[in-house]
């Protein structure tokens, strides 16, 4: 930060002289934090370092707005990161996440890159639909509003959408309780894209072992 922000404020000074024309956007740093940060998941750790890039990313934009520079926090959603898919094959990764499906609903970093690249620019109100600088910016969120894919042409749904909760941790769930039973398929199919509001999501319980 220390080498950056200088760089940044000269950037947006530069900026400012700049007719809309030929300048869609201004200096953005942007913090790859999680819904762990809103949410319980994986540890105590993993919560509280991405609770700690939202604050940063909020009160950065306090102090950085008479300098034009704009702060997000990004939430990605199950990323397949070198790391991830590796766990995917050694066999670790359901026990670890607690079956997050990482195979069909899993995003590419690119699909972050993505949404960076549409946050900052100033004519698709992105950055003022998420609540303007400071806020979170949730990737599968943003792809919906702006209109962009991942890079195999699928949109992946929020991690707090219905369309992700209910066949990852609730249909699993019933299908075990009724002995192997198995959800209909016009079911699982016609999930609607309902997004749970914040304070909802944030009240569920930690997952159970």
């Amino acid at each position: 930060c220390c080498e950056t922000i200088p760089l940044m404020i000269d950037t947006a000074k530069l900026s400012s002289g700049i007719s809309a024309t030929q300048s869609n956007n201004r200096p953005m740093i942007v913090l790859v934090s999680s819904f762990g940060g809103r949410s319980y998941a994986f540890n105590v750790a993993y919560g509280v370092q991405k609770a700690a890039l939202d604050r940063l990313a909020s009160d950065m934009a306090v102090q950085l707005k008479q300098y034009n520079i704009d702060t997000v926090s990004l939430y990605p959603g199950v990323v397949r990161t070198e790391g991830n898919i590796q766990a995917l094959r050694a066999g670790t990764w359901e026990e670890a996440t607690g079956g997050m499906d990482l195979e069909n609903n899993g995003e590419t970093v690119r699909f972050s890159g993505r949404a960076i690249v549409h946050l900052m620019d100033s004519t698709n109100g992105s950055l003022e639909w998420i609540g303007g600088s400071g806020k979170v910016g949730v990737v599968a969120e943003l792809a919906k509003f702006v209109g962009f894919v991942d890079e195999d042409g699928r949109r992946p749904p929020s991690i707090r959408s219905l369309r992700y909760l209910l066949p990852s941790f609730v249909f699993p769930k019933i299908e075990k309780e009724i002995n192997g039973g198995k959800i209909p398929d016009f079911i699982k199919f016609n999930i609607p894209d309902y997004l749970l509001p914040w304070d909802v999501f944030m009240s569920g319980p930690p997952p159970e072992d």
